[in-house]
């Protein structure tokens, strides 16, 4: 049976023996983040000097991460839908500071960080969802989420989501803060409003963001669109991350294309 997911030394053996041309190891490592990586081993090695509890020394990490410069390479998802209610989504990850060597992030993981399905006999919404935050959060957050929205109010089923299986996680409860984030996208199959001349269903479309986090950037457009228009979620001021939410979204209507 051909390999479906390889790392590591055994990857690149399959690809040295399948014709793909190797490189040295030294060019995928940019001068930033070599810099990075290095600044981030001495802090590392001298908190472990310094530090023997260990709880001291998971503080010290979690805050050499928010002092890393590197930070600023979040996650990126993405939920779309067509003007037939199909959806997707996807997900790519900038990584983690002294991540284990071997290590594969959620992008590379199927079902991993993100979800879509579109409506079916049990699903009379089709939903898409993609997410960043701890690895529970990538792992099962994703198919609670897409299983929430099935309820009418996706707004209260979103908060609730986040209060109940996110932070109340069990799973999560010997973190500190339980950070992150999720965009979701819900689209359903409805008739003209009453008042309306048109005859053709449209198609209504939600799209939903949450986060623990203090901030969260957005950004959405239709294909008519030139430019995305972007926004910068945040917590509502008094609020701590890792123990609030912030919600927000809003509702268009796409028709359905010419037969």
């Amino acid at each position: 049976v051909s390999p479906s997911f390889l790392v590591g030394e055994g990857a690149y053996r399959w690809a040295v023996d399948h014709g793909i041309p190797a490189c040295p190891p030294g060019i995928m490592a940019t001068r930033f983040s070599l810099a990075a990586f290095k600044r981030n081993k001495r802090k590392l090695e001298l908190a472990e000097k310094v530090e023997t509890d260990l709880m001291q020394l998971k503080k010290r990490r979690q805050s050499n991460e928010k002092e890393n410069d590197s930070g600023t390479l979040d996650t990126v998802g993405a939920v779309v839908v067509d003007q037939e209610g199909n959806v997707a989504a996807a997900v790519s990850s900038g990584g983690l500071a002294l991540k284990h060597p071997g290590r594969v992030g959620q992008a590379a993981l199927y079902g991993c960080g993100c979800w879509a399905e579109n409506t079916g006999a049990h699903t009379p919404y089709s939903t898409a969802v993609s997410t960043s935050g701890t690895c529970y959060f990538y792992k099962y957050f994703k198919k609670e989420c897409s299983c929430a929205l099935q309820t009418e109010d996706a707004h209260q089923a979103l908060l609730e989501t986040m209060q109940n299986k996110f932070i109340g996680s069990p799973f999560l409860a010997n973190e500190d803060g339980v950070l992150g984030g999720v965009i979701v996208l819900r689209s359903c199959r409805c008739s003209a409003e009453p008042e309306s001349s048109q005859e053709k269903p449209t198609l209504l479309v939600e799209f939903l963001w949450s986060h623990t986090t203090e901030s969260m950037c957005v950004g959405y457009m239709s294909a008519q669109d030139g430019k995305a228009k972007t926004h910068i979620s945040r917590l509502p001021p008094g609020a701590v991350a890792g123990q609030s939410v912030a919600i927000e979204g809003g509702v268009c209507r796409l028709e359905s294309p010419e037969s």
